[in-house]
């Protein structure tokens, strides 16, 4: 889920979008749609397969945070634990039936944590393995309001035509098909959309001793809305306060490309990811790694900037880990790189830059 007004200048707009208090997971939610990959814990940032220490956490509704920032953990994991947790969807879990409005939502993405990992230092990488996501239900949500979307007027993007209005989908699950079925609210048009549960929020506290809402997506992760934050993926994230302190939130069950209406189908989650420490590894921006291949994050407005940051990552990682140099690197990627708009809703707009690793020489020891 995002917001695209600034968060300096966000007003409250009946709670609906940045503030508000804590909130919890509803108990008794049916979790039966699971993706779970064996679990590893993590060599440099290479996974190798063993077991780690399980963690639990339950997140409720006095513990969430609206904040990337430094803050009291609420709970501790050593490098190789296994976190066991869940997340809240973007509205807290306050809109359930027709009727309900977004001004029923305290806050915008609320998010479990901060996590504090052991060994994290500044200059260091942390690195999250996603072994398992579970949407914590039997419905999503979407939904359309004043003030978001990239077809919507914003602080950002004045229009002349009056802002669109508010409407709620409601979006059942059917969990053994792993699909969500859109209804249109018009007409009786009906079409299920398969199930790709993602975290939209996933980042570490920033630097500088910053507090950053949970709507933005920047250098520290956040709001990135990408669905490559699932399950069978390792994100890397600059650690820049001691511990890292991670943060999960904003699930969602599926999302188009730049999200542009301005939200996903929004769900709760479960789920399991497992925590690294690479010593003395310092990334400027968050990246992900799968079996075939590297991406990295770009996140600024306008979003050619976006994207310039994201490549120019994705050379350096090139650069240094597979031994090209930087102009053979950047011309490679101008050959078979791929790249993905995760939102243009948010204060940032977000780029995903990726080149498959079949292209890329052995991986330098």
């Amino acid at each position: 889920m995002c917001h695209e007004l600034p968060e300096e200048r966000s007003p409250r707009r009946a709670r609906r979008f940045h503030e508000g208090e804590d909130m919890g997971i509803r108990v008794g939610w049916r979790s039966r749609f699971v993706l779970a990959l064996s679990v590893g814990v993590f060599a440099g940032s290479t996974p190798s397969v063993a077991q780690g220490n399980v963690v639990k956490y339950q997140g409720t509704i006095h513990t969430v945070k609206y904040v990337y920032a430094t803050a009291e953990p609420v709970a501790r994991l050593k490098p190789g634990d296994i976190l066991d947790t869940n997340t809240l969807d973007c509205f807290g879990d306050a809109i359930r039936k027709p009727g309900d409005t977004l001004s029923m939502a305290p806050g915008d993405n609320p998010l479990t944590g901060p996590f504090y990992v052991e060994g994290a230092e500044p200059g260091d990488t942390l690195a999250v393995k996603i072994l398992s996501l579970e949407v914590n239900g039997d419905q999503g949500v979407g939904a359309l309001g004043p003030g978001f979307g990239a077809l919507n007027a914003t602080n950002y993007t004045p229009m002349l035509h009056a802002p669109l209005p508010e409407k709620i989908w409601f979006y059942p699950i059917d969990h053994a098909t792993n699909t969500a079925t859109f209804k249109a609210l018009d007409s009786k048009f009906e079409v299920k959309i398969p199930v790709h549960p993602f975290f939209g929020c996933i980042g570490v506290a920033p630097a500088g001793g910053e507090a950053r809402s949970s709507i933005v997506p920047a250098e520290f992760g956040g709001n990135m809305d990408a669905p490559e934050a699932s399950v069978g993926n390792t994100v890397y994230f600059p650690v820049n306060v001691k511990g890292g302190l991670l943060y999960l939130g904003d699930g969602h069950a599926a999302k188009g490309d730049g999200e542009v209406a301005g939200a996903a189908i929004e769900v709760p989650l479960r789920a399991r990811v497992q925590v690294d420490v690479i010593k003395g590894h310092k990334i400027n921006w968050p990246r992900f790694e799968n079996d075939t291949a590297i991406m990295a994050v770009g996140a600024y407005r306008p979003v050619d900037d976006a994207l310039r940051i994201a490549f120019t990552e994705l050379v350096g990682w090139i650069q240094e880990d597979y031994g090209l140099s930087q102009l053979d690197a950047y011309e490679l990627l101008g050959k078979v790189a791929r790249i993905r708009l995760a939102e243009m809703v948010d204060p940032n707009y977000v780029v995903v830059a990726s080149i498959e690793k079949k292209y890329l020489p052995a991986k330098k020891k």
